[in-house]
């Protein structure tokens, strides 16, 4: 048994609690007095000391124990929450995250002792009533009280041995060393009792080996026992040194044990008499045997109501999973094509229900593993309301963050991803967007500034929308500044419309900040965001008012693996269209079109957009426009563009394929696919066009 099984269960679990506490910390900042939250990053603090235990973290136990010491002062009211405190115990889950990060990458916490941090906690300690007992000591004097109540039992004595148990046990006295037999309990408590176990093993391990293990290995690996087991170990150390070791680990409630003789365990010899002797109602040896075999199952029914069952699954064999289903599609579409062809032999009833079938599969199969890899947005969201509380200090600036549709699914991939860009986007709310309070009153606003979060779903794609109420951004310094960097003249500047005034700041190294700080202003904030949400297909638009406020929101694909799609042709290349992107199609007289500031423009039921001939974006060769054209209406938020294609093959569900490097030039060419007859269609992203 070896307890990095235990690695990925323990990152997942402290990663919830550290959430868990980062919430109730901020709610108690406001609600000093609420007894349900300070109970609750008690019984937090706790989980992680015994986890942190658990697996051999003694630096981060150590932390989290002096955690629970001023929790323990605060529930009993000694100790008063002020803001020197809320603000330690977010250096305590930095240090604890650290500590994370730390055991995430090299399976070990590290070295770094925090010792300020624990002295810092330690003076809320000595600031309570030093007449009563220190947590540690209550917690100290409760165990020794729970030990005394129920002291550990030489089980050991009445274990029934199986002949291979024998075996094994005669063999070791034979060798000359000494037997010992020993019973030990665990905390009732106890998070991990397998790993727990396993710890007292290597301790054991260290002096001599195991013989014996009861119940079996596998099974106390499986935490197939109650609160205690029995092992027989042949050493040549004393037994002092055996039980010190056993007890030296954590949440280990006890030890007992005595050397013992083959002879005496084996033989039909009476109870000894320190074994618990049987009385109304009690057990025989055998029957408590056998009753224990039967416990845990009984004890896991009682343990705790029937929660919602869920799976922990890689997400490399989620992807797996999803290559799979690609392919099934891609011979699905291949049936479809050859049953499609004329003269062919499959055109029976028979085989048209098949692809039918085939479709309803694949269909069913491509929504289970997509419902299985989207998850909310909640895990990325969760972090930023302590952010915002961290940059109101810093900055100096009172503000509250607003978040709503934290429970939005995304793909996985996406949520993984879409952390970074928006944090930079709520950094450079809390920075350039809302003013000072003193300029906030003079403009006749609250003096805490508003940053809201909102997210929801639209057709095939999740909106995700970052706003403030603050100065709203001053389009004229930044036609200035572009000026001033050569990116425009004067004169082309005057005739930028406000969308390509505020597109500059989307560009590399260009920042309005006025001083450069650890918050903001070296350049590489919204370019870097507009790269990476651009990276995973989707966009993000700015609109602002001066003095008001701005808003920038981001469009992301729900997923990036599977979409239905529109196939056109152009010439006589296919390409796909996202069909969450389109609007309507039309057939446009020529006579129709107009053209305004040199561009073609179409006026369709009193809106007027443009129109864009793909033939031309992708350089292909032009051809004498017919009497009427056909024109796909595709939308970006409020704004439509029709898209001039030759003719309409049909929608299709499509499986997207990188293209990697081999066509890195052209942001129109978001991907490509493969078609049932083996031929390769590109993927146009619409996006890029408006």
């Amino acid at each position: 048994m070896d307890v990095s099984q235990y690695l990925e269960i323990f990152i997942d679990e402290t990663s919830e609690h550290i959430q868990s506490l980062s919430d109730c910390i901020m709610t108690l900042e406001k609600e000093p007095e609420n007894k349900d939250t300070i109970n609750e990053i008690f019984r937090a603090a706790h989980s992680l000391k015994g986890m942190a235990g658990t697996m051999g973290f003694k630096r981060m136990q150590h932390l989290t124990h002096d955690m629970e010491n001023v929790f323990q002062e605060v529930r009993s009211e000694k100790v008063k929450v002020t803001s020197e405190m809320i603000d330690i115990l977010f250096r305590c889950l930095d240090a604890i995250e650290g500590y994370l990060e730390t055991i995430k990458s090299t399976s070990d916490e590290g070295t770094e002792e925090n010792e300020a941090i624990i002295a810092a906690l330690n003076r809320f300690l000595e600031g309570s009533d030093s007449e009563a007992p220190k947590p540690a000591e209550q917690k100290q004097e409760s165990a020794g009280e729970e030990q005394a109540g129920g002291e550990t039992e030489k089980k050991f004595l009445e274990v029934q041995f199986s002949d291979k148990d024998k075996d094994a046990l005669r063999a070791a006295e034979a060798t000359g060393a000494k037997l010992y037999g020993m019973t030990v309990s665990v905390h009732k408590d106890c998070l991990l009792k397998a790993a727990r176990a396993f710890l007292v093993f290597k301790s054991v391990e260290e002096f001599g080996q195991i013989v014996v293990y009861n119940p079996s290995s596998q099974d106390i690996e499986d935490e197939r026992f109650e609160l205690d087991f029995n092992i027989f170990v042949s050493c040549d150390v004393e037994l002092d040194k055996l039980l010190k070791a056993v007890e030296s680990v954590s949440e280990i409630a006890g030890a007992v044990g005595e050397q013992v003789k083959c002879a005496d365990l084996f033989g039909d010899a009476p109870v000894p008499s320190n074994a618990p002797a049987p009385t109304d109602g009690a057990q025989t040896p055998d029957a408590a045997v056998k009753d224990n075999k039967q416990a845990p199952a009984k004890a896991k029914t009682a343990s705790k109501p029937v929660a919602n069952r869920t799976v922990r699954v890689d997400i490399e064999k989620l992807d797996a999973l999803m290559n799979q289903v690609s392919e099934l599609i891609i011979a699905k579409n291949s049936l479809v094509s050859i049953s499609s062809q004329e003269g062919n032999n499959f055109q029976s009833q028979t085989f048209h229900e098949q692809i039918e079938y085939l479709e309803r599969i694949t269909t069913s199969l491509h929504e289970s593993v997509m419902k299985v890899r989207m998850v909310p947005i909640e895990s990325v969201v969760n972090k930023f309301p302590r952010m915002i509380r961290d940059l109101s200090r810093k900055l100096n600036k009172k503000m509250e963050l607003y978040m709503t549709g934290e429970d939005t699914e995304l793909d996985r991939t996406v949520v993984d991803q879409i952390g970074d860009p928006l944090q930079h986007l709520l950094r450079n709310s809390a920075d350039h967007g809302l003013e000072s309070g003193e300029l906030r009153k003079e403009r006749g606003k609250p003096e805490t500034g508003s940053i809201n979060l909102n997210a929801f779903q639209e057709g095939n794609n999740v909106i995700i929308e970052v706003s403030d109420d603050g100065n709203g951004i001053d389009t004229e310094s930044i036609r200035r500044k572009a000026i001033e960097r050569g990116l425009v003249t004067p004169e082309q500047a005057e005739r930028l419309s406000q969308k390509e005034i505020i597109d500059f700041l989307f560009m590399p190294s260009f920042s309005m900040a006025k001083q450069i700080t650890d918050i903001s202003g070296r350049g590489v904030g919204l370019d870097v965001v507009k790269s990476n949400i651009e990276a995973l297909g989707g966009d993000v638009e700015v609109k602002s008012v001066l003095g008001e406020g701005t808003k920038f929101t981001v469009r992301l694909p729900l997923t990036l693996a599977i979409i239905q799609a529109l196939m056109v042709e152009i010439r006589d290349e296919k390409y796909a269209i996202a069909l969450g992107s389109i609007e309507t199609i039309e057939d446009i007289p020529i006579e129709e079109i107009r053209h305004v500031e040199a561009r073609e423009v179409i006026n369709l039921r009193g809106v007027v957009f443009p129109m864009i001939r793909l033939d031309r974006i992708l350089d292909i060769e032009p051809q004498e426009d017919p009497e009427s054209l056909t024109v796909v209406v595709v939308k970006k938020g409020d704004r439509l563009a029709g898209l001039v294609v030759d003719n309409l093959i049909g929608q299709l569900e499509i499986v997207i394929k990188s293209l990697g490097k081999y066509i890195n030039n052209s942001k129109i060419i978001s991907g490509a696919t493969i078609l049932g007859d083996g031929e390769v269609a590109l993927i146009l992203d619409v996006n890029t066009l408006f």
